[in-house]
């Protein structure tokens, strides 16, 4: 108990992302351009979804969650990198990095349920068009983004707990520019092989069977489009589907490998590479690859700027 009373009372050293010597200023003026425009473009798009009434359908209702998600998500990384990098400071207090890990997680498996549960919209929507008033009524459009918040932000405070009730010894360098658990477990001086098992489970239900889900949505889903007279018809939900596939594939794959390797054979230069994508582009791109191939969206901004 004493070990970990001082272990939580000892400030962690994040290395950071900048470290490329002369680069460093170039890669932070690109860094806060980025974050700039995704929480610009998330911000819009949530504006958007609001005013118009055309927008008022349960796609768009997951869709400006997904945006709320997205803005806070890349905001509870990069103005922490940021003020390090403008401050020049690597620390970060045992309790800010254990905040930082619930709020990471909460909104990454979030994220994931709900990029799931639209795929579900999706589905609904073009094979069973007659059901979908039904199956995707406001109140289930509720229960559903309730249940995407609430289980993951579940799942997030176990391993928080646990984690941070480890014993922390030796270095207190966290070789990454946010604190993640893969990032922390090299610090803790016992064995975390079991707890990885744990870990494993977590990535099943919260990362990959959504990701099933989805992949075995849209199979089914462009059998239907596939089947279609309309030209219109297929071009507009071929449209819809693979903009949501790109955008779900991304944030996956990018996750699934980083949580499902023990951490003896993490590589932190890769693992930063690989964070920057489901961190920073991610947000970035999801709401403009649902704007800009989206008529809809497009109308309702040119009629914004109007």
């Amino acid at each position: 108990m004493k070990t970990r009373n001082q272990s939580s009372g000892t400030d962690f050293m994040l290395v950071g992302l900048f470290q490329y010597g002369g680069m460093n200023a170039f890669l932070f003026g690109a860094i806060a351009i980025l974050f700039m425009v995704a929480v610009l473009g998330n911000i819009t798009l949530v504006h958007l979804i609001r005013l118009d009434s055309r927008l008022h359908t349960p796609m768009y209702f997951l869709l400006s969650q997904l945006s709320l998600i997205d803005m806070m998500y890349i905001s509870t990384t990069v103005p922490k990198m940021a003020t390090n990098f403008l401050t020049n400071t690597k620390t970060i207090a045992f309790r800010g990095c254990e905040i930082q890990t619930f709020v990471f997680l909460s909104l990454g498996g979030s994220e994931a349920i709900l990029l799931s549960f639209m795929s579900y919209d999706c589905y609904i929507a073009i094979c069973h068009p007659l059901h979908y008033p039904v199956l995707m009524s406001k109140k289930i459009c509720c229960s559903l983004v309730m249940c995407a918040w609430s289980s993951s932000a579940v799942n997030s405070l176990i391993h928080t707990l646990y984690v941070f009730q480890l014993p922390f010894c030796g270095s207190r360098v966290v070789n990454h520019f946010f604190c993640e658990i893969p990032s922390l477990l090299p610090l803790v001086c016992q064995d975390t092989s079991q707890y990885e098992h744990a870990i494993l489970l977590s990535v099943l239900i919260i990362l990959l069977l959504p990701f099933l889900a989805i992949l075995a949505s849209y199979a089914r889903v462009l059998t239907v489009v596939f089947q279609m007279r309309s030209g219109t018809g297929q071009t507009k939900a071929l449209s819809t589907c693979s903009s949501h596939l790109i955008v779900a594939s991304l944030f996956y794959t990018t996750g699934i490998s980083t949580y499902t390797r023990p951490h003896s054979l993490h590589d932190p230069a890769q693992d930063k590479a690989v964070a920057v994508f489901y961190t920073i582009i991610t947000p970035l791109v999801n709401p403009f690859i649902y704007s800009l191939r989206n008529k809809e969206v497009l109308g309702a901004l040119r009629q914004m700027l109007r």
